[in-house]
């Protein structure tokens, strides 16, 4: 039987190979057809390009989400997840809107369209009229064919780990369309895993720099998620109803240990959760050149963690930590649009959105079975907002496009329990967005907005991590965090699949949602002031055709982030916490017809951030981390994907100091340096 880490080598050794064998195999003959052509414009909507299925025939996709993923320069985000609808989903599109459901994410609806059901994608860049970009620059907008098609999709998936806790799930989903309606279940049994987990070394130091603690270090998390989910659409009324709903629960588990020949620590946190969410969307016109969409979400969740730390030294145990939480979440939002096509080239919007979002949670933290009294351990907060917003598109020339829009928020947030206390708000939100396009293969973009940040409910009531020995308490104070946005962009596509872009964007935060002091020694998340944030992106895809090498890919894309913000305990400047400085992506795709395969390679270099809290400063930082894939599709409906990930290079930094205040003395610093656990994902899809 072959052992997992001779299943790790050879899974490498084929991998290798592919790469090896590459450039022999990209002198075979390759389809040269509109594969390798580059995208149509939108006759009437200069800056929209169209890809056809024939753009994606090297690759041989056999879902919709194959298709999105290859289209060049766009990167799928399935939204924040977070309160409202507003700015929290993502940027694809389906016939022109967005799921049903905000946390039925793009990437899980594109995987369940078969790919013969795609008509084209359009890539929508600085907007057009009629089409809600959600404060995305770009969206991809996936037009599917009509008539009638049953496919079913069976996919089995595992993550294999050298030394670790392997998982395994797959799923099932069934989809049906005969014209304008569709139907389809899912079944799923996912899996999470984290690439950072291993064994190594922890070292403590004292503020002298001598060394009191040297011990052997180990963790491991992984976790799962069992669900199922239903989904219909159809004509309704003379116009389409969406639907969709899901049941689910999912689970997580983590621990870290720490040895020596004296001590024994070790920590370790279960939480597990469940789940459930219906969305509805309908649509319909009201008259010639009048529309009308409504929307109706309601999600809930009962969760439940436990977090525990034990310590003994030469035998003898202390009293052990343990944190408690469980719960109930909820959100309900409904929003209208009422769209006006004033012609072809003028479209304006107006609406409202109403949400409820509710919190209860019980914690209890204690110490040796000795309960501890934290601030807001219980609490229930709730939130009720309204927003009443316009916007109007307007495509001045086949050149130069314009949005503008406003939107007016008033929310009341408040809490009971340990913490009786209520505040309301209001902010307005302009935005503005200017998109010139000179050519099919250029393209300037420029914004100015005021986002408002979406709050955390877990930051109003106590939490832990016992890890780092830390416990937190609520916050009744918090606030929204606001953002006055300057942003630039500029793109140019070149043969067929090649793009440059640049960006360069400035926010001026007021109220930076951070760590805070309390009294008693406790610390809390909270508004600490005000910061800025300086962001430079770049994304370049470079097809390597016109060098002997057909159907390759370079890719670079990077994001370089300059963050301040005054510390509340030293009062110096200081970066923002857990914004990364930068994390550069170098990779190399592939298509090999002749092989009915793609594989690739990325490498990034350098990656790490930090965590600012008021008694202690921790990073991590990772380099030479290194993922290769293969995917091989000997029919147009069986697909059989590995990849592996290793990186050898993973530190974690954490200064830890004695007393609060603009002169702290450091107590002890600890580093513990890792070798993340070499893996291998694996997957199998077959439609039928």
């Amino acid at each position: 039987m072959m052992t997992k880490t001779a299943l790790l080598a050879t899974t490498a050794a084929v991998l290798l190979a592919i790469g090896a064998s590459a450039q022999a195999a990209a002198v075979a003959p390759v389809p040269t057809g509109p594969a390798s052509q580059a995208p149509l414009d939108d006759a009437a909507q200069k800056g929209v390009l169209v890809f056809t299925p024939d753009f994606f025939a090297a690759n041989r996709p056999n879902t919709a989400q194959d298709m999105v993923a290859r289209v060049p320069g766009f990167t799928i985000q399935d939204g924040a997840g977070t309160r409202g609808f507003e700015g929290a989903v993502g940027n694809v599109l389906i016939n022109g809107n967005r799921p049903a459901s905000k946390n039925d994410t793009a990437s899980n609806v594109l995987a369940r369209i078969p790919a013969d059901r795609v008509e084209r994608i359009e890539l929508i860049r600085g907007g057009a009229p009629g089409v809600d970009m959600q404060g995305f620059s770009v969206v991809a907008n996936v037009m599917l064919k009509k008539g009638v098609n049953h496919q079913q999709i069976a996919t089995w998936n595992a993550a294999l780990f050298d030394g670790g806790h392997d998982v395994y799930g797959g799923s099932y989903q069934f989809t049906a369309t005969n014209g304008d309606t569709s139907w389809g279940v899912t079944l799923s049994d996912g899996i999470s895993t984290s690439d950072s987990n291993g064994p190594g070394r922890s070292t403590r130091q004292d503020g002298t720099g001598k060394l009191i603690r040297d011990e052997a270090y180990l963790d491991d998390g992984y976790g799962g998620s069992r669900s199922i989910r239903g989904n219909w659409s159809g004509p309704l009324l003379g116009g389409k109803l969406e639907a969709t709903a899901r049941l689910g629960r999912e689970d997580w588990n983590e621990w870290t240990q720490l040895t020596s020949a004296s001590t024994f620590r070790r920590s370790a946190y279960n939480d597990k959760e469940n789940t459930g969410e219906l969305g509805l969307t309908y649509a319909r016109p009201l008259a010639p050149k009048w529309a009308l969409e409504t929307r109706l979400i309601h999600s809930v969740e009962d969760f439940e963690s436990i977090e525990t730390g034990d310590d003994s030294l030469n035998g003898k145990a202390s009293a052990q930590q343990r944190f408690v939480a469980e719960g109930d979440e909820s959100e309900s939002i409904f929003r209208a649009l009422l769209r006006h096509d004033f012609s072809a080239a003028l479209t304006l919007e107006a609406g409202a959105e109403g949400a409820y979002n509710m919190l209860d949670v019980t914690q209890a933290y204690s110490v040796g079975g000795v309960g501890v009294p934290l601030p807001s351990a219980s609490v229930k907060v709730e939130e009720l907002r309204g927003e009443a917003f316009t916007k109007a598109t307007w495509r001045v020339n086949p050149k130069l496009t314009l949005e503008g829009g406003l939107r007016l928020e008033k929310s009341t947030i408040k809490q009971s329990g340990d913490a009786d206390h209520e505040k309301s708000f209001f902010y307005a939100k302009p935005r503005f967005l200017a998109t010139w396009t000179p050519g099919s293969g250029s393209q300037v973009r420029v914004r100015f907005e005021r986002e408002l940040g979406q709050l955390d409910f877990d930051d109003f009531a106590a939490s832990s991590d016992l890890d780092d020995g830390n416990v937190y308490g609520g916050n009744v104070e918090l606030k929204p965090e606001q953002r006055w946005i300057t942003e630039v962009g500029y793109e140019r596509r070149f043969w067929g699949e090649g793009i440059v872009a640049v960006t360069y964007r400035h926010d001026e935060i007021i109220g930076v949602i951070d760590r805070l002091p309390l009294p008693g020694g406790l610390t809390a998340v909270g508004n600490i002031g005000d910061g800025t944030l300086d962001r430079l992106s770049l994304n370049i895809v470079v097809p390597t055709d016109k060098f002997g090498i057909k159907g390759g890919r370079l890719t670079f894309k990077n994001d370089w982030n300059e963050t301040h913000v005054k510390d509340p305990t030293t009062g110096r400047d200081r970066p923002i916490t857990q914004v990364r400085p930068t994390q550069a992506n170098f990779g190399f795709e592939q298509d090999i017809a002749s092989w009915k395969t793609q594989w690739g390679v990325n490498w990034l270099p350098l990656l790490g951030q930090k965590t600012y809290d008021v008694d202690q400063v921790s990073g991590w930082r990772g380099s030479a981390y290194y993922e290769a894939f293969a995917e091989y599709k000997p029919t147009p409906t069986l697909a059989i994907r590995a990849q592996l990930n290793l990186w050898d290079d993973f530190t974690i930094r954490r200064t830890v100091f004695a007393n609060r205040g603009p002169n702290r003395t450091v107590a002890f610093v600890e580093d513990r340096v890792i070798n993340p656990r070499t893996f291998v994902t694996l997957r199998v899809r077959k439609t039928f």
